[in-house]
């Protein structure tokens, strides 16, 4: 039996659990108060802290740190790589600590997996990050050179519903395409063909649908317009665009249960907004049908919005056509880290290594 520390960093706190293979034995969230962090000015400064913050509780729990097999981390802001478990090793934490593709919380996961590893002789992973970059050449192609379009998605969940939907099936993740559309605060919907991503929008800055809080794509000519036109800064633009766009911007809130209840207390405006962003996601959805060239096995609605039962018969009116639709609500991110590294504890797939993918992903990019 493998034990298996589980650790996501999120901006406020840092999630863990505790696995004996696919069995979650305890699972915390370590709540961090804003007289805690704002010593810290940049993410990698909280580092330190939350390393002794993960020490004292596994001291509080009793659980000494060489009687785990493997720490696996959320995987942060990486150089564009294929789906899989990573090791973390040293290209890996240069990169994490450089920030080379942005700052974010979850860039302290493989760095924190990492440090308690290396003390304790265990394994270190990282699972599927938002940077896998699966997607067929044809793909990037935006309309202008300069402007390539990226694959920043919700990777963990995307791939650890597809292979529940998969099992829904009875086959493997390889032998089916789906459509799976994660539905949170960003909202990412890719093309599943047979193990790989080869489609999806860049959830990160909004493409696509928009969503609670993001303005999603929005048109060209009026945006560049109003960026020259004097009245906002480029930090409102981008604002605009993630944060407080969508149905935050329609509405002044992004949290869709608030929505959904002025919905049934019969708000018209509401009701709206909240099915013109039902109507994008399908519309997303439809098009990532012509990708597959109409073989599609199954769509899959994920994320907090898919609880609504609501917000997904909208989606089933437009898209059911294409194929059945299943629903996997909220996100198993949890879950999917540790039996990621169970995977590769068992020797059922090998861990990948980032210091050379990378690289292959770029040469690949290059050529498009």
């Amino acid at each position: 039996m493998y034990t298996i520390f589980v650790i996501n960093p999120g901006s406020t706190s840092t999630k863990i659990a505790l696995y004996r293979d696919d069995h979650e034995e305890m699972a915390e969230n370590l709540h961090h108060s804003p007289e805690q962090l704002t010593p810290h000015s940049q993410i990698l400064g909280q580092f330190d802290f939350r390393r002794q913050t993960l020490l004292r509780f596994m001291q509080s729990a009793n659980l000494a740190p060489d009687s785990v097999d493997a720490y696996v981390g959320r995987g942060g802001l990486l150089h564009p790589i294929p789906s899989g478990t990573y090791e973390v090793d040293h290209d890996m934490v240069e990169d994490l600590r450089h920030g080379v593709m942005g700052e974010h919380a979850s860039n302290l996961g493989g760095l924190l997996a990492h440090a308690l590893a290396q003390s304790s002789g265990a394994r270190a992973f990282i699972v599927d990050p938002v940077v896998v970059d699966e997607m067929d050449n044809i793909a990037r192609l935006s309309g202008h050179p300069d402007l390539p379009r990226k694959s920043i998605f919700h990777a963990l969940n995307h791939k650890a519903v597809a292979r529940k939907a998969a099992s829904h099936l009875g086959k493997s993740y390889p032998e089916i395409n789906l459509i799976v559309a994660h539905l949170g605060g960003g909202i990412s919907i890719a093309a599943h063909r047979r193990g790989r991503v080869i489609d999806v929008n860049n959830a990160l800055d909004g493409e696509g649908a928009f969503t609670p809080e993001r303005s999603g794509t929005l048109p060209a000519g009026d945006l560049v317009r109003l960026c020259f036109s004097g009245r906002y800064s480029k930090e409102k633009i981008l604002r605009m665009i993630k944060g407080g766009g969508g149905v935050m911007a329609y509405l002044g809130v992004n949290d869709m249960r608030v929505v959904a209840d002025q919905v049934r207390a019969g708000d018209e405006r509401a009701r709206r907004v909240y099915q013109g962003m039902a109507y994008q996601v399908s519309k997303e959805i439809a098009a990532l049908g012509a990708v597959l060239k109409g073989q599609v096995d199954m769509i899959v609605l994920t994320g907090g919005v898919a609880y609504d039962s609501t917000f997904v018969e909208w989606i089933e009116a437009r898209c059911s056509f294409l194929a059945p639709v299943i629903v996997h609500p909220g996100e198993e991110e949890m879950e999917a880290l540790a039996l990621g590294a169970l995977r590769v504890l068992r020797n059922d797939e090998s861990a990948r290594t980032y210091s050379k993918l990378k690289a292959e992903s770029y040469r690949r990019m290059v050529k498009t």
